[in-house]
């Protein structure tokens, strides 16, 4: 079994600045850039004053977020809604664009959540030096004590690698995951088939025979749904087991059929909304802590 795991495709490479590779995740985050703006643009033009259908969802969304970024950041951090929103839609669609089977999603590939994880980062210590004064926020590497410097510096390096890594390695490692048991189940399939061929046209014939009966059986008393499932498995592997003894068919995986679709469910939709969640909080955090209220900022120039 040969199982390999590459990066993003080049597709090509434009010929400026030492050549600058255009890869499947460029490309996968150029689709998912235009189709947020797309989408802006036609929302906008078809607001009405009195909504309806979609338009009800839109507002009941961009309400939701509002009300997050106000619990999470602060009242006086409304205005860092949109970014919060962007950085959200660009994570959950970059998964999502995966699933179209010819595209590779952008969180898969490291260098696209580590831009946003640095991006947010830069973002903190803008605010740090716009509250604090650059010499103020230097001064922050130092505190409590000196000792404490080296840590204070390895902390900020941490938080944009944290995030990245683990944005990218859930929705990478899903893809991997994926892949392996498909191609274990693959083997697994063409191994029972080409058992059950090597005895000729009866077994396949019986197994079609058997799965049939458990089919009709579920048909009539209208219950048993792990024995439809078996009767489907069998009828299937069945017929190409049968197929296959009269050299009809190659090996068909039928084993892999529908499993790694539920997989593919989980690791794709449910673990790409729950990433894009935690990336967003985390940044609203963080960005958070670096744009204080301004009646701490009262208080604390009161204190001193």
């Amino acid at each position: 079994m040969n199982l390999e795991v590459h990066g993003a495709f080049v597709y090509f490479t434009i010929p400026i600045l030492g050549g600058i590779p255009i890869t499947q995740t460029t490309v996968s985050s150029f689709l998912v850039m235009l189709a947020v703006i797309a989408s802006s643009l036609v929302i906008r033009k078809k607001l009405k004053k009195r909504p309806d259908g979609w338009q009800v969802l839109v507002e009941k969304g961009v309400g939701m977020l509002y009300n997050m970024v106000g619990e999470t950041m602060g009242a006086h951090n409304l205005h860092w809604t949109p970014f919060i929103g962007t950085i959200f839609l660009s994570s959950i669609l970059g998964s999502f664009i995966g699933l179209t089977g010819f595209l590779r999603s952008s969180t898969a590939d490291i260098s696209c959540v580590m831009v946003w994880a640095l991006m947010v980062s830069v973002i903190c210590w803008y605010n740090g030096i716009k509250y604090n004064g650059f010499f103020g926020w230097l001064k922050g590497f130092t505190q409590p004590i000196a000792v404490m410097t080296p840590m204070n510096i390895i902390s900020e390096i941490a938080q944009p690698v944290s995030m990245a890594f683990r944005h990218f390695g859930n929705v990478a490692g899903g893809g991997v995951i994926t892949s392996i048991l498909y191609l274990a189940l693959s083997l697994m399939s063409s191994a029972v088939i080409k058992l059950l061929s090597a005895g000729g046209l009866v077994p396949g014939l019986i197994s079609l025979l058997a799965g049939g009966a458990l089919i009709i059986r579920y048909v009539i008393k209208k219950r048993g749904g792990l024995k439809l499932f078996i009767g489907i498995v069998l009828s299937l592997l069945g017929a190409c087991a049968a197929l296959e003894a009269l050299g009809l068919t190659a090996k068909v995986p039928v084993l892999a059929f529908g499993i790694p679709a539920v997989l593919s469910c989980y690791f794709d939709l449910f673990s790409g909304f729950v990433q894009a969640y935690v990336f967003t909080l985390l940044t609203m955090v963080y960005i958070g802590n670096s744009c204080p209220a301004p009646e701490t900022d009262a208080q604390g120039a009161a204190g001193k």
